[in-house]
């Protein structure tokens, strides 16, 4: 089997990462509990006309899917595979708001074309006039790393040589009231600097869109290899070391292997309990970092983390606006990234320098 390989990044978030000639140079702090994506110039990427009429998750995905395509100084690839949770949100809610405002008469069709999940890998397809394999995962806080998966399958076989993977969600009004009312989302505007200082329920909100070309050539550039990705549905807290030690197991290693762990705590008081559960155990003595304070809370934010752990390894230095404790390591051959959504959808990613 081939080893695969992330040859380009592509960013759009709530930080400046659509210039890859940076990392994190310059730090966003927020006082909020929704926090939007910093949009780029769009219409360096996409003709204004065009972009007039697409949603802003459509438009991230371009823009972040162009910037990795640039990176790697491909024009297409084999295939095509994105992640997302919610899909292209606004447009939903525009179309379910018709239907309920004109009494489920004379409605356009506009808004429900555009609102599906697929719409964005299908605009990145026609902008690259790529006719191959293009598919959608909507598995909600593990949408990435389904496609991540499938991808690694995929190249690992010969099936296909290049592969763009991303994850893509935007905000939507309305849905960010429902998630209010639940308080999924903290009821109290917080400082970024300071979010896993709230000790409160619930996370701060966000949107982006991070793409990846990823390959079974080893090319000059490339950021890092995949060595694995595993997901579990449910997994309870007295659990996680020992899967964590199983999955390290299945490439070959321990925990004293791991040069960085990098984690998706949000600030729930909740939930953030399952990091404490490595950082404070199996992981006290391993540097650590973490990045939704940085990218905010959304299904595929973890595709934020695998930009950051790639960036990481490139450039060889962890941004200290993401440092967890204060252990530092000689070296930085390997990451492991860990995510989970409010006690489910648990993902592991293994990440090594090239």
């Amino acid at each position: 089997m081939k080893r695969v390989f992330i040859q380009s990044v592509g960013s759009v978030s709530c930080q400046k990462t659509f210039d890859n000639s940076q990392f994190l140079d310059e730090i966003e702090i927020y006082e909020a509990n929704v926090v939007p994506a910093i949009d780029p110039a769009y219409k360096d990427y996409i003709p204004p006309a065009a972009a007039r009429r697409m949603a802003k998750g459509i438009k991230m995905g371009i823009v972040a899917s162009k910037i990795a395509l640039s990176d790697a100084g491909l024009d297409s690839v084999d295939a095509i595979i994105t992640g997302t949770g919610m899909g292209c949100l606004v447009e939903s809610e525009k179309f379910v708001s018709a239907i309920i405002d004109n009494k489920e008469e004379y409605l356009t069709p506009t808004s429900f074309i555009q609102s599906t999940h697929n719409t964005v890998g299908g605009q990145i397809a026609l902008d690259l006039e790529c006719k191959g394999y293009n598919f959608t995962y909507v598995h909600s806080s593990i949408s990435f790393e389904s496609a991540l998966l499938d991808a690694q399958l995929q190249l690992a076989m010969e099936e296909a040589e290049t592969i763009l993977v991303g994850g893509v969600d935007e905000l939507g009004a309305h849905t960010v009231k429902i998630h209010k009312l639940v308080h999924h989302i903290k009821a109290e505007m917080v400082s970024s600097a300071r979010l896993l200082e709230s000790n409160t329920e619930g996370a701060v909100f966000g949107e982006g869109a991070n793409f990846f070309v990823l390959s079974n050539q080893k090319k000059e550039g490339a950021y890092a290899e995949l060595l694995a990705v595993d997901i579990l549905n449910t997994l309870d807290k007295e659990d996680l070391s020992q899967s964590m030690e199983r999955f390290l197991a299945t490439a070959e290693l321990k925990v004293e292997d791991i040069d960085l762990l990098v984690m998706g705590n949000n600030g729930d008081v909740v939930f953030d309990t399952y990091y404490r559960e490595l950082s404070d155990g199996l992981f006290s003595k391993i540097p650590q970092a973490y990045y939704k304070h940085l990218s905010g809370e959304f299904n595929t934010a973890s595709s934020f983390g695998v930009w950051l752990a790639s960036k990481i390894l490139k450039f060889q230095q962890i941004p200290e606006d993401t440092k967890l404790n204060s252990i530092t390591s000689s070296k930085l051959n390997r990451i492991l990234l860990y995510n989970q959504y409010r006690g489910q959808n648990h993902s592991f990613v293994l990440l090594q320098k090239c």
